[in-house]
């Protein structure tokens, strides 16, 4: 990226000169392009998450110098920036199946990001510290405010009501995606995983009656398995918010 003061970088890849936004250069190395690097990113990326992605690391993946590589991006926030959009590009949005109910449409949606954030646990913490701005994450926000606005809010309700869903379905997609990650790193399955931990909280001084009664809550809920107990929480979380939507509709 063009550096600000030396020290800075520009906002965002998105924002490049229209020249450099397909990542050609005159003199480029044969071989590579944007969409290729791209991709050997995110597969990275999803093998060794942030803090083991380097730029080095993905030349070698790619079979070639680190210097190949900057013909086509200059800094490593542009190609993380590009994984981004990249993965955004998997969302599928609503068919013709949900019809005109915005409420299957939303589902259709909360549910492709909650498994998008599970999928790639390091997408997470780029949201936020990226604008976000590529083509597949316009289009994906493009959807949300169609299906939103088919909801009956009046305009400047929407922007709150995007953020209520999808502030819920980004937190809960990276706490479950961690959740995961991290049974998978110690060698334990979600349910074992899940196990340990209720059993190590009962031996804490002063904790048994909390997780008793959690335990209960648990069992009134229903579900034997983690996975189980995840998707039933998420669909009535997501009913909850949506009666809210709908709440406001008949008060505005």
């Amino acid at each position: 990226m063009a550096k600000a003061g030396r020290q800075g970088s520009r906002a965002s890849v998105w924002m490049a000169d229209a020249g450099r936004r397909g990542g050609r250069r005159g003199g480029q190395p044969s071989g590579l392009d944007r969409e290729r690097i791209t991709a050997a990113t995110v597969r990275l990326l999803d093998a060794e998450g942030l803090a083991g992605f380097s730029m080095r690391r993905l030349a070698a993946e790619l079979n070639v110098t680190a210097m190949s590589v900057y013909w086509y991006v200059d800094t490593k926030d542009e190609l993380l920036e590009l994984a981004l959009d990249a993965v955004f590009g998997e969302l599928r949005h609503p068919g013709p199946e949900a019809g005109g109910d915005w409420r299957a449409q939303l589902r259709t949606l909360t549910a492709e990001n909650r498994a998008l954030l599970v999928r790639h646990p390091w997408l997470a913490p780029l949201l936020g510290t990226y604008l976000n701005i590529g083509p597949h994450a316009l289009a994906f926000s493009r959807a949300v405010q169609a299906v939103m606005r088919g909801s009956g809010l009046p305009e400047h309700r929407l922007t709150g009501a995007i953020s209520a869903v999808f502030q819920f379905v980004n937190g809960y997609g990276t706490v479950e995606g961690r959740f995961l990650a991290r049974a998978a790193d110690v060698g334990r399955s979600p349910d074992e995983y899940f196990a340990d931990s209720v059993d190590a909280a009962t031996e804490v001084p002063d904790t048994g009656g909390v997780v008793g009664e959690a335990q209960e809550i648990m069992t009134a809920r229903g579900g034997g398995t983690v996975a189980e107990m995840l998707d039933r929480d998420f669909e009535f979380a997501l009913d909850v918010l949506i009666a809210g939507i709908e709440a406001m509709v008949a008060r505005d």
